[in-house]
């Protein structure tokens, strides 16, 4: 996981650069976005980090993931899209900055997904990146591809999954993850 991250930044510091897109001083933190993340090996790489802090940073993370699952599914039943600060973020910086996921290292530039039925996805880029970019033509505007991202973490969930499974077992499906950091953190680290 530690190598595809750093792969996954790479990436997106050259396409941010090419743009002069900076998060400093952003007034709409993407933080606050209501993101959904679909590994278990993201999800246990996320407890590797929650393990090595103290017990009291730990203890302080996970009281804010009870408080940011009733705050989303508050809003949720209002109709509402939660736009709810991430339990880990301490004063604008990421508490689990290493250990953030996939999501969190990728938001804001613009960027294609090409998915397995052929489809190609492309995501415009937060309003700072849009904002850098408007008026050049679509082919001008630098674009970071996920797709091979996409499936080096598909591969390592399969692994995950098969050493969840046990030697000489038939490698278990695991049902499909849907949650967000914060409820990731208050059902705490997945079940091998």
């Amino acid at each position: 996981m530690a190598e595809l991250y750093a792969d996954m930044e790479r990436a997106y510091a050259e396409t941010a650069h090419a743009t002069g897109l900076t998060c400093a001083d952003c007034e709409d933190n993407c933080c606050r976005t209501h993101f959904q993340h679909h590994t278990h090996v993201e999800w246990a790489y996320l407890w590797k980090g929650m393990l090595a802090l103290s017990e009291s940073r730990r203890a302080e993370y996970l009281r804010r993931a009870h408080d940011v699952v009733a705050q989303c599914e508050a809003a949720r039943a209002a109709g509402v899209v939660p736009r709810v600060m991430c339990p880990v973020n301490d004063d604008g910086l990421c508490g689990l900055y290493a250990h953030r996921l996939m999501i969190c290292r990728m938001h804001g530039t613009r960027n294609v997904l090409l998915r397995p039925d052929g489809q190609r996805q492309v995501f415009r880029g937060c309003h700072r990146f849009c904002g850098l970019t408007d008026g050049q033509p679509d082919e001008a505007v630098p674009t970071l591809d996920r797709t091979p991202f996409y499936r080096r973490l598909a591969e390592l969930e399969m692994e995950h999954c098969a050493k969840g499974a046990g030697k000489g077992s038939a490698p278990r499906v695991s049902p499909r993850v849907s949650l967000t950091l914060a409820e990731m953190l208050v059902y705490g680290p997945p079940k091998p």
